[in-house]
């Protein structure tokens, strides 16, 4: 049976941007009786909740070495047989964080291999997280050689302070928290910052409302507004799997 439109149902919303917050309150706001309640996980724990059943909506910035791109690969491999939509929400910059006037001339993965170099890391299953040791792995640096490898934040406003305070000489994490902390940022890539949507007909109705709402001007204004996003894409259909009977 249909659930009545003035049913509210809850969807959980995963993963760590501001933009998140934002996006969940214009969901809030939309007359379709959905209630989003927030979960702060990591993007590659996001998608194996997913895979579970525990998420309706996750983001995903997850970058792929073997193949340089962004999330599909993932999205693929661990939503294996579960039908889904993948739509672009936004890009950023990721870069490593250095005191004002990059003192150590870091310029490149293999500097986090120097000795006189302390990094701090990410915590596991985050995209940060992934991305950095896809790159170690693709620059053939084992994380046993590089000091502060194991010691991990949960956020990138955390990775940002670390360096402020003169901790570690080098973070890894997005522009916006080298602006907001006042540190040096070097960019590295542009990441997809994506959202994952379960496709199936009780989500039909939410997948149609997250499109009219990443659609509308409202949201993109509010992004640009608070800056460090690239909203160029946002709303296109990356990926969709065919709903089998």
């Amino acid at each position: 049976h249909p659930q009545p439109t003035t049913a509210t149902r809850q969807i959980i919303i995963s993963g760590q941007d501001i933009s998140l917050d934002i996006l969940a309150n214009y969901i809030e706001k939309s007359a379709t009786g959905y209630r989003p309640l927030r979960a702060y996980t990591g993007s590659l724990n996001s998608l194996i909740s997913m895979y579970q059943g525990n998420a309706d909506v996750v983001s995903t910035h997850l970058y792929d070495g073997e193949t340089d791109t962004y999330n599909l690969p993932f999205i693929r491999r661990i939503l294996v047989n579960h039908p889904y939509i993948v739509i672009h929400f936004l890009a950023r910059q990721e870069g490593f964080y250095v005191p004002k006037g990059n003192p150590n001339r870091i310029q490149g993965w293999s500097d986090l291999a120097r000795p006189d170099i302390q990094m701090v890391n990410r915590e596991k299953g985050s995209g940060v997280r992934v991305l950095i040791d896809e790159n170690l792995r693709l620059a053939g640096l084992s994380p046993s050689t590089i000091k502060g490898y194991d010691m991990e934040e949960s956020n990138h406003i955390g990775v940002a302070t670390k360096v402020l305070s003169g901790q570690v000489d080098v973070g890894i994490g997005i522009e916006k928290a080298a602006r907001l902390v006042g540190v040096d940022f070097i960019p590295i890539i542009q990441e997809s910052y994506d959202l994952v949507i379960r496709k199936t007909p009780e989500n039909s109705a939410l997948i149609a409302t997250l499109q009219s709402i990443l659609q509308a001007d409202a949201l993109r204004n509010e992004l640009e507004a608070i800056g460090g996003y690239d909203l160029s894409h946002i709303g296109q259909v990356l990926d969709e799997t065919s709903l089998h009977s």
